[in-house]
């Protein structure tokens, strides 16, 4: 028997469930992008603003959810708190295909007509602004339960992952299970749209919702705190522990309790700071490109849902990259004999160099799609390269106890940087598109691109600089 044996690898079980879960926390998340433009636009109405507003919300809504859903995932522990998360999305996001019911029935009064009722209903309503304006609120409550859901997930995720891995392979667990999101993303342009042609908008949103459902089944039966879990061997646990033996030998070190931990005494520390200002930075990035490449398609090539399947599949397909964002901090821990948080900021300034490349994605577009296509891909790979590495020194530095609530303080950061990308860029794409903007050779809709991709490509270096100016060395805390 080999000692790979010995030890045990139901850890990367749980490894899976988190991927599965994050697959599917992105697959609801992408509905809408992928069916806006070509099927719910044309039914309500809807403007480049409406959906910015929309995506603008939401990313309030999962900030702040975050805040409070990392709260949440402490005081109920992983198990409980998982569950609630992923039930609470899957109704919301179910919830978006009865938009247009709800519309033609506030407006209309017709509240019993079905999917194809409604569309009959609000084509015979005059006041379009009125549609346009009743069917944004409507899913814009829609996206309120998804990400009062949604929020629950990373939170619970790397809470999980510092329950069943030791520091040394955090990096590599978040990155597969952070790959989630790319598939996600990858599988959503390759089945929403062919839903959404072939049963209607509607369908998609809950054929996809529905899948939340199912996997709460195996969490059920599947998640256990390691030192309880039967599968877990001896041997497994005694690996996953490793760091408590490790910890224990650093001066002034004091064991970790389980008392509760305030927002306040959050806040006391330089390494929430780091995290919270690292996740400002760049969770944007990954959202703008994440919603609004489909319409980038749409609006600067005129590719329709079904003919940007292709090239959004390519372009995630290359977003699983990111795996090797977990590998290369172990790399250097091992072989190069560094400690896990140096060995990750050092991987987090290799990442960053790499959305540099947006800045050319719109000038090198003049000449094919297929290579703003690939730049954005390996974009989105550093992207979640930096994520997977960033969330770990959550775990680096902070007890258990306090691990989603710092994950979900970053989130609301993140968050709040996203909504300013969102809203900002629904505006600019809007006002480039119907005033003929020029800027930097680039006209129209093509010149706001341009502007966005450029902002986008240096959040994560000047993310990174700040971070490490804050936490200059690996200081874990003790003291909570």
């Amino acid at each position: 028997m080999t000692l790979n044996e010995k030890v045990g690898k139901y850890r990367w079980t749980i490894c899976g469930l988190l991927f599965f879960a994050t697959t599917i926390n992105y697959l609801d998340r992408q509905v809408l992008s992928l069916t806006w433009k070509d099927f719910i636009a044309p039914e309500f109405g809807w403007t480049n603003n409406d959906y910015g507003n929309i995506t603008a919300l939401f990313s309030i809504f999962y900030a702040v959810s975050l805040l409070f859903a990392g709260r949440f995932v402490d005081w109920l522990d992983t198990k409980k708190g998982f569950l609630w998360a992923i039930g609470i999305w899957s109704v919301g996001a179910c919830l978006h295909a009865f938009c247009g019911i709800a519309t033609s029935g506030i407006i209309a009064g017709d509240w019993f007509v079905g999917f194809e009722g409604a569309k009959e209903t609000i084509k015979g309503i005059n006041n379009t602004a009125l549609v346009a304006s009743t069917s944004v609120t409507l899913f814009i409550f829609a996206r309120f339960v998804l990400a009062l859901g949604e929020a629950g997930n990373f939170p619970a995720a790397i809470k999980a992952t510092a329950e069943y891995f030791p520091k040394k392979d955090r990096a590599f667990s978040t990155s597969i299970f952070n790959a989630g999101a790319t598939v996600g993303a990858l599988a959503a342009p390759i089945t929403v749209p062919f839903i959404a042609e072939a049963y209607g908008w509607e369908m998609a949103f809950l054929v996809i919702g529905a899948l939340g459902f199912v996997w709460m089944g195996f969490w059920v039966f599947m998640y256990e705190k390691p030192e309880k879990h039967k599968r877990v061997t001896k041997e497994e646990l005694e690996y996953i522990q490793q760091d408590i033996t490790a910890d224990s030998k650093i001066v002034g070190y004091i064991p970790e309790t389980t008392d509760k931990v305030s927002f306040a005494e959050c806040f006391k520390y330089k390494q929430t700071w780091a995290f919270a200002f690292g996740k400002f930075m760049t969770d944007g990035v990954w959202w703008f490109f994440l919603f609004w490449t489909p319409a980038y398609l749409s609006s600067v090539y005129n590719l329709s849902s079904a003919d940007a399947a292709f090239p959004l599949f390519i372009l995630y397909a290359i977003t699983l990259l990111s795996i090797i964002g977990g590998w290369l901090p172990t790399y250097f821990v091992e072989k190069k004999g560094m400690n896990p948080y140096v060995g990750r900021m050092r991987s987090m300034l290799i990442f960053a160099f790499f959305p540099l490349l947006a800045m050319v994605a719109q000038p090198l577009g003049h000449l094919t799609y297929w290579l703003p296509i690939i730049i954005i891909g390996i974009a989105g790979a550093a992207h979640q390269a930096w994520s997977a590495n960033i969330f770990t020194t959550v775990g680096d530095m902070f007890p258990k106890k306090a691990i989603a609530t710092i994950v979900g303080i970053g989130g609301l950061a993140g968050g709040i940087g996203s909504t300013f990308i969102q809203k900002g860029a629904g505006l600019l794409f809007d006002y480039s598109k119907n005033s003929e903007m020029s800027f930097m050779g680039f006209h129209g809709i093509e010149a706001g691109y341009f502007i966005v991709f450029s902002i986008c490509s240096v959040c994560y270096l000047i993310g990174w600089v700040v971070m490490k100016a804050l936490v200059p060395v690996y200081k874990p805390i003790t003291t909570l």
